[in-house]
């Protein structure tokens, strides 16, 4: 007599799938890492093009002119500006996600607390957190005070010198760039050598190098922004 077949029986469960790069921590120190650094050559771009304000209102004005103008002929109008703009947004958001992401997968893996967490770890950790929050906020702000001109009560419309020396002749405006560049700097030290560790750079011997390095881009940056709210106050640019 044949034996009867179980038809309830469960088929065999499919091995996991590999994680995808994204899912990944390593994926996701790579887009941190990755958009990081897109953000960092942004900044010095941007820091560049800040310090021509100290040539005069000709030269500043032409620069920003010449930033909605760029591509031209083969593109339109502004439309240079705007591929940089979403790339710098997808590259925030992507930095942000990924930041976000690995802080609460951390938290997962480690449920109880470190009993005595390394002070310079903690350190980082609360400078590199409070330093996202501190930078998103001022984005919005920076949009809204020099480009849609929604909060820069002086603003003129196509003269970007004077609505620079508009938005810092104000003390509000002075405190928030101030801190907000102070962040930036706080940021950049200590993300330049954890982009670098997690881009495989890094090593025992090249560290000390990556950490000057980190600190020199860190200072420099730092001054160079706060030079121009520093000279709108002095009267230096007027």
């Amino acid at each position: 007599m044949a034996l009867a077949t179980r038809s309830d029986r469960k088929p065999p469960r499919k091995p996991p799938l590999p994680p995808t790069f994204w899912r990944s921590t390593l994926g996701k120190k790579t887009v941190m890492a990755v958009s990081g650094l897109i953000m960092l050559s942004y900044l010095i771009a941007h820091v560049l093009g800040n310090l021509k304000v100290f040539f005069g209102p000709g030269e500043f004005n032409a620069y920003g002119h010449w930033l909605r103008t760029m591509g031209e002929p083969v593109l339109h109008y502004e439309w240079g500006l705007w591929i940089v703009r979403v790339a710098l947004l997808a590259s925030v958001v992507a930095h942000a996600v990924a930041a976000y992401q690995l802080s609460r997968r951390d938290i997962r893996a480690r449920p109880t607390p470190y009993a005595h967490k390394p002070r310079r770890a903690n350190y980082a950790t609360r400078t590199m957190r409070w330093g996202g929050i501190i930078l998103v906020l001022f984005i919005v702000w920076h949009l809204l005070d020099l480009t849609t001109l929604t909060v820069n009560e002086n603003a003129q419309p196509g003269h970007p010198y004077e609505n620079v020396v508009a938005t810092f002749s104000t003390w509000y405006g002075n405190v928030i760039y101030i801190v907000a560049m102070l962040a930036v700097g706080l940021h950049i030290r200590h993300g330049f050598w954890s982009a670098a560790q997690s881009l495989g750079v890094g090593n025992a011997t090249r560290d000390r190098v990556l950490k000057t390095v980190a600190n020199l881009l860190a200072l420099t940056l730092t001054v160079c922004f706060i030079s121009v709210p520093v000279a709108v106050m002095t009267g230096v640019v007027s």
